[in-house]
């Protein structure tokens, strides 16, 4: 199966992402914020993969791997987070993708993300809403600028902090 022939607005969405993602509490208060670089993989035309790389200011950092499988015309993810990603139909130029997510590793959370990407393909901005037993207690806005389409030259390089957005 074809993921690019299956689900073209993905080729938007290859390649490596660098951005800022910020945490917002449910009162609008920032909680935190890191530096992140993504990468957004298509591999032999049938897989899709994402690599996300948190750095900290202060020197902490995480790193989290997506891996995900093609399905009805979404990406399903099955591993730290269980969920899918769809092209929002009605979006007639194709630059939004709505997720839906719960994470694993806290209980009766569930996220719901909404991607859009300019017209040109370079800058994407990201907006997640957190659901706690069914009540609201946080956002996070993303903002990032694709700094390369060839994942392959950034896959298995681990960034500091001030390596990300360098050349922005």
């Amino acid at each position: 199966m074809s993921l690019k022939g299956t689900m073209p607005f993905l080729k938007n969405h290859e390649g490596v992402w660098e951005g800022y993602y910020r945490y917002y509490d449910h009162n609008g208060q920032k909680i935190d914020e890191h530096r992140s670089r993504l990468l957004c993989r298509i591999v032999n035309d049938s897989d899709y993969h994402q690599t996300n790389l948190y750095r900290w200011k202060d020197g902490k950092s995480e790193n989290r791997d997506f891996p995900a499988e093609i399905k009805n015309n979404r990406l399903y993810f099955k591993g730290p987070i269980d969920g899918w990603a769809a092209n929002v139909d009605l979006d007639e130029f194709q630059r939004t993708l709505m997720l839906y997510w719960e994470r694993k590793d806290e209980e009766d959370l569930y996220l719901y993300e909404m991607i859009q990407v300019s017209n040109k393909g370079k800058n994407r901005a990201r907006t997640w809403q957190w659901f706690k037993n069914g009540v609201l207690v946080k956002r996070t806005l993303i903002d990032e600028i694709k700094v390369s389409h060839e994942w392959t030259e950034y896959d298995g390089i681990d960034p500091e902090y001030d390596d990300i957005l360098k050349g922005v």
